[in-house]
């Protein structure tokens, strides 16, 4: 593959929907929303299935809250007829609410405690589960994992999980590593798409690109930002992956971000578009947009700052 990939001018939908939440006229107007005040032409459908706590080693995503096969399948074909290139996104949650990050196993087996090997069993069974999903809906893209810090390091179940899911999909992998970890793995060449989370505070955005960048030389893989948004949240701009900053809504604060990232990437021609965070299934009212505090900008000053740049980059044959 080479190191360009068509711009993806894209948002994530769906997330923190729970089984029975992605069906209705409800999830149907947010999507067909979504793709009319953004002009996106691409979603990443993302989802969430539960372990119960980070040393848990059974991922049970075929149980509830995670949202059904059906409703995933049809959440696809509406992204289809809408036009939309899909990248399929299941993630894994703790349960007691620890972040996925800190998913953890000793290095070494040791007798009556988990392991990797029985964690990367399930894991795997998790993820090709929807990776054959995925190729059965035609989905363009594919994506492994996500923020998964301290599962990061090791190289070796990842490259055998990613040809697992090879063996059923023959679409576009991508793995979304976590903020600040773009140069800390180690097996980028096993995936054909580099993507990572881009919540950098403003005023940062020059030197983490400029970090990012050997990482993306050095594998010659395409580079997108799998994730990137901001709350309309006073000071989120400071700190846009914290999603429980205490503030008053502020849609000022969430578009200074969003013009910071957007003037800082389009100096660099290897960073080949967005999957926006994010748009979800139920959305609030349009009239309540000035009060809402969260990542989505339905309604928001930013909402017309995304697509007046998604319009631009599309504009032009990239």
């Amino acid at each position: 593959m080479t190191n360009k990939i068509p711009y993806i001018a894209g948002m994530t939908w769906g997330w923190t929907g729970v089984r029975g939440t992605w069906s209705g006229d409800a999830a149907e107007s947010s999507m067909t929303l979504m793709k009319e005040r953004l002009g996106v032409n691409w979603t990443a459908i993302a989802f969430g299935a539960m372990q119960d706590h980070p040393q848990a080693t059974k991922i049970r995503f075929r149980d509830e809250p995670t949202v059904s096969d059906e409703e995933a399948r049809a959440a696809i074909s509406r992204a289809k007829k809408l036009g939309l290139s899909v990248c399929l996104k299941p993630v894994v949650n703790c349960a007691d609410g620890t972040w996925r990050a800190h998913i953890n196993f000793f290095d070494k087996d040791v007798p009556c405690e988990p392991k990797w090997s029985e964690w990367f069993a399930s894991y795997t069974e998790f993820m090709v589960h929807y990776a054959r999903m995925a190729e059965e809906t035609g989905c363009e893209m594919f994506c492994v994992g996500c923020e998964m810090v301290q599962t990061d390091r090791r190289e070796a179940e990842w490259r055998a999980l990613i040809a697992e899911v090879r063996k059923v999909y023959s679409g576009i992998v991508t793995y979304n590593c976590d903020k600040y970890q773009e140069d800390n793995v180690g097996w980028w060449d096993a995936v054909d798409v580099i993507s990572s989370s881009g919540y950098y505070p403003v005023g940062s955005w020059e030197t983490q690109l400029d970090r990012i960048e050997p990482v993306v030389n050095r594998f010659g893989k395409p580079f997108f930002f799998m994730e990137a948004g901001c709350p309309s949240r006073d000071g989120s701009q400071h700190l846009p992956n914290d999603w429980g900053l205490e503030g008053a809504p502020d849609q000022a604060a969430q578009t200074q971000f969003y013009e910071e990232m957007f003037g800082a990437s389009d100096k660099r021609d290897w960073v080949r578009g967005f999957m926006l965070w994010d748009w979800p299934a139920r959305l609030y009212g349009e009239a309540e947009a000035g009060g809402n505090g969260d990542y989505c900008m339905f309604g928001k000053q930013a909402e017309a700052t995304v697509k007046d740049y998604y319009a631009g980059k599309l504009a032009v044959k990239r």
